[in-house]
């Protein structure tokens, strides 16, 4: 299986326009999921670990994340919280496109820009899953998409429906004959 990109990354931006933009009238103050956050600031989340996945991308630090964060206005509305996901997105996407192959940048290593991308789709699709357990939950991260994840960012995987196995890689699923994990890690780092 190949290694995730940039068109993979809009793809996942899709995939959550479509799932929470019909809902934007919602009560997006109510928990996302299990999550402590609200749907709002889940949303929020989303936008800045995409932002500063492209700061990553960019400045390719080798030893810590840049010292800065994304903050949304408390009086921006839904529909424009999901626009500035958009653009945060869109910005990681650009950087993704741009970045040669052989770039590192720090995230608990040096992480190559696939590991970005991954990361980003990860993001963007866990936390709509987050958000749709409260505003849509019939909702699941797209298959072909959450193949992608596991492939680069979970390596040892077992088999099994994607989107399945992507929730249970994350503590957000159950799967047969295993335990719902507490705790987990992924690997994006590549030396």
């Amino acid at each position: 299986m190949r290694d995730p990109g940039h068109d993979d990354l809009r793809q996942a931006l899709q995939a959550l326009q479509a799932a929470l933009g019909p809902h934007t009238a919602a009560d997006w103050a109510a928990p996302a999921g299990t999550l402590d956050w609200s749907c709002r600031d889940t949303a929020a989340h989303i936008a800045h670990d995409l932002i500063a996945y492209a700061g990553q991308l960019a400045a390719a630090p080798d030893d810590a994340y840049l010292p800065y964060d994304l903050t949304v206005r408390p009086d921006a509305t839904t529909t424009q919280l999901l626009q500035i996901i958009t653009a945060a997105g869109g910005l990681l996407a650009t950087a993704l496109a741009a970045a040669d192959p052989a770039l590192r940048a720090w995230h608990w290593g040096p992480c190559d820009p696939s590991g970005f991308a991954a990361m980003g789709m990860a993001e963007t699709l866990l936390h709509t899953h987050d958000i749709t357990r409260t505003l849509n939950p019939a909702w699941q991260p797209p298959a072909d998409q959450a193949a992608l994840i596991l492939h680069r960012l979970f390596p040892d995987a077992p088999d099994g429906a994607p989107a399945a196995v992507l929730l249970w890689c994350t503590g957000r699923g159950d799967l047969p004959d295993r335990p719902r994990r507490t705790t987990w890690t992924w690997r994006a780092a590549r030396g």
